[in-house]
C-alpha cells in the first residue's frame, strides 16, 4: 500500500485476475456446504436452470474482493466493514478481474468502492470496504 501522503480519492487497488476451474469451484462450494447444483452439474444448470454455463459463486467473488483489499492494506491497517452483492450472473471458463479504487479519505479511515467485472466490463459483484489504517511509530 502506498504511504498514507499519496491515498487519495480514486486511487486504484491493485487488480487480480480470477478463473475459476471445475476443481476449484467443487473445493469452494464443499468448504462452504453450497450443494446447489448451478454449480458443478452443466446439464442440470443449462437444461434445468436453463444458465449459459456454471455459474461461479457469488460468495467466491465476495471472497475475491476481500483479498484485493487485505493484500493492498497488508500490515497497515484492518478492515473494519465490508460489503459485496451479486449483480450479474458470472460462467465457468470467464476470466473475471477484482479490483476497485479510494472512495473517501478521513484522517486514517480510508473507504473503497470495489467491484468484479467480467471479460465484457460488466460489474457482476460490486462492494465497498472501510479500512482503518494503524499508527506508524
Amino acid at each position: 500500500m502506498p504511504v498514507t501522503a499519496e491515498l487519495t480519492v480514486g486511487t486504484a487497488l491493485p487488480e487480480r485476475a480470477h478463473q475459476a476451474t471445475n476443481v476449484s469451484l467443487f473445493l469452494y462450494n464443499a468448504a462452504v456446504w453450497n450443494a446447489h447444483r448451478i454449480h458443478y452439474d452443466e446439464p442440470y444448470t443449462t437444461q434445468v436452470e436453463h444458465h449459459p454455463g456454471i455459474i461461479i459463486d457469488g460468495p467466491l467473488q465476495g471472497d475475491w474482493l476481500t483479498q484485493v483489499v487485505l493484500e493492498w492494506l497488508g500490515d497497515e491497517g484492518r478492515l473494519v466493514e465490508f460489503e459485496y452483492s451479486n449483480r450479474r450472473a458470472a460462467v465457468l471458463g470467464e476470466t473475471l478481474t477484482a479490483g476497485g479504487s479510494i472512495s473517501a479519505v478521513d484522517g486514517d479511515t480510508i473507504t473503497l468502492d470495489l467491484w468484479v467485472k467480467n471479460e465484457a466490463g460488466e460489474v457482476t459483484a460490486p462492494g465497498r470496504a472501510v479500512v482503518r489504517l494503524t499508527a506508524t511509530a
